[in-house]
């Protein structure tokens, strides 16, 4: 069925459905109460995450463990419990950049789950086109892997939901994915717009998207705002793909440094009434104001399912629009003091005992945590193993250098960690691709020292994004964060040699920076390029010969004021 057809399909569908809906006798109460419940990018993590990925910072600076899908289904039934009606919904990035025990199976064990939840809507984050269009079609109908088959289970069904984007289009303008959903509960219909970043073509391989565009989020909102007020959906809610970065704070807290998310929830239609935002893997609970003045909950729950994203509506019967004033917003934090829902745990120990023969594979020992997180620089001790690895790799291309996105480092080695819950240090595979499960190319292309000065000087992006590439120790340089733009870094060494800026130097990078994701569109001037392994496999080989990897001194990258 075609896109425009299945558009023509859900919306009639979705008239009819409100025609049913009765109206309100005259002795019902007023008002209805509605609970939604979402979480964003939960990556398929369905293990407790470890290291600071499955701790949940408080109001106080402390921390709490926190994740894993069993525990956070089982907090999700208390709090569907605690209320008459209640919608489960996504904020994005449910699958891709997963665990191997669901990445092994294309995140077919993470559909799965999100169908057990109950998921009732999902906007697309950038990661559910890790594989293309196609496998994303794929997820929502079902059917094995073209290549790999029913690996998982023998039979695929697909997710019971829909992937929402009312910003994705076909290059022709064709809407790509629908829209948004309408979700009828306590008796009044409930408009839920997805939208994800129109920035997403910057984070993502350029063939996974080839045949796409996405348009600005705002108007694509407004649009389906309007669209839903005329067919008398008045309650309604946006799950945006889009988020802001944050001060350390606790869940409730708003200490968001107004970015992108911001923006979209001070302009997007004062006919919506609720804005739950993903993306940033931070942790806020903020009102903004609409643009008639009128606040409205803007909320994060971090990432990887520690956090549940609360908001109770209070709806008018007869209008059928909720009372803004009444509406309440919290940040669940999902614990691991409760008793882990069996079902969930039954899916995830047939996911382990599939994945185990490759997952539990040792590959290489390191001597204390190697973390994502490190100097105040931005340099990591995980991200210079990752860039030395990956220098290593591609020497046979005359790699002088290699740099990686900090993006594509997507949780720390810990020490104590193993399968068996020992502290020996041992590093399985399993392990290793919870750190890099993009199997992005190595690429080692040219460029020249001025080339390579301004790929730094983008670490510094218009938005307000600060992203440090980790790189190799073949590489030094200083930076002053507060000098002006294009004037931050200095003191470029190659091997204790100031490079040259008319000099050529052999730089490897991985697919998705040499297409100029993340904004480092420098790299696209690259020349000469030469491939290399898959960066697992480049750091699973730096494991195998370097046996007992201990954290780098952070010396590769000063910070001046």
């Amino acid at each position: 069925m075609k896109l425009s057809t299945r558009l023509a399909v859900v919306t009639g569908a979705a008239l009819t459905a409100l025609a049913a809906v009765a109206a309100p006798a005259s002795a019902a109460p007023a008002t209805t109460e509605v609970r939604l419940i979402t979480f964003n990018d939960l990556h398929g993590n369905l293990e407790p995450p470890s290291g600071s990925s499955g701790r949940v910072t408080l109001p106080d600076g402390k921390t709490v463990n926190a994740g894993g899908a069993a525990y956070l289904a089982t907090h999700l039934k208390k709090l569907r419990g605690e209320v008459r009606n209640s919608v489960v919904l996504s904020a994005g990035d449910s699958i891709g950049a997963s665990p191997v025990i669901s990445a092994l199976f294309h995140d077919e064990p993470t559909v799965e789950l999100l169908n057990q939840l109950g998921v009732e809507a999902s906007v697309v984050g950038n990661h559910e086109f890790d594989e293309g269009l196609k496998e994303l079609r794929r997820m929502q109908h079902g059917g094995c892997h073209p290549t790999d088959g029913c690996q998982f289970r023998e039979s695929f069904k697909g997710a019971k939901f829909p992937f929402l984007g009312a910003n994705v289009y076909y290059e022709n303008g064709v809407p790509a994915l629908l829209p948004f959903s309408i979700e009828v509960s306590g008796g009044v219909p409930i408009g839920v717009i997805g939208a994800t970043l129109k920035d997403l073509p910057q984070v993502v391989t350029p063939e996974a998207i080839k045949g796409l565009k996405f348009g600005e989020e705002v108007q694509a909102i407004d649009r389906t705002a309007k669209l839903l007020d005329m067919f008398g959906v008045k309650a309604q809610v946006v799950l945006l793909h889009q988020g802001d970065n944050s001060e350390t704070a606790g869940p409730d807290e708003c200490k968001v440094k107004p970015g992108a998310a911001t923006a979209i929830a001070q302009q997007v239609s004062s006919k919506v009434d609720a804005i739950f935002t993903g993306h940033s893997h931070q942790q806020y609970n903020c009102v903004i104001n609409d643009p008639g003045g009128a606040p409205r909950p803007v909320i994060q729950g971090a990432s990887f399912g520690r956090l549940l994203s609360v908001v109770d509506l209070k709806i008018d019967r007869r209008t059928r629009d909720v009372v803004r004033g009444e509406t309440k917003a919290h940040n669940q934090i999902v614990t691991r003091d409760v008793t882990p829902d069996a079902d969930v745990l039954k899916l995830i120990d047939e996911a382990k005992t599939k994945a185990a023969p490759i997952a539990n594979k040792a590959v290489g020992t390191i001597t204390a945590d190697l973390t994502a997180k490190g100097a105040a620089s931005g340099e990591s001790p995980l991200g210079d193993v990752i860039a030395d690895a990956q220098l290593e790799a591609t020497k046979s291309n005359g790699a002088q250098i290699a740099m990686t996105n900090p993006g594509g480092i997507r949780t720390d080695f810990t020490y104590a960690s193993s399968p068996a819950g020992e502290g020996d240090g041992v590093v399985t595979y399993g392990e290793a691709f919870a750190v890099q499960p993009f199997a992005n190319i190595m690429q080692t292309i040219t460029l020249t020292g001025a080339n390579l000065k301004s790929v730094l000087e983008q670490q510094w992006q218009a938005n307000g994004v600060v992203r440090i590439l980790q790189i190799s120790k073949s590489l030094k340089y200083t930076y002053s964060a507060s000098a002006a733009q294009g004037s931050r870094v200095s003191n470029l060494t190659l091997d204790g040699a100031p490079i040259d800026p008319a000099a050529s130097y052999r730089v490897s990078v991985n697919n998705f920076l040499a297409a100029g994701g993340d904004g480092f569109t420098e790299f696209t001037k690259g020349t000469n390029l030469s491939g290399g392994p898959v960066d697992l496999d480049a750091l699973i080989a730096y494991f195998g010969a370097h046996p007992g990897i201990a954290p780098p001194p952070a010396d590769r990258i000063t910070a001046l004021p």
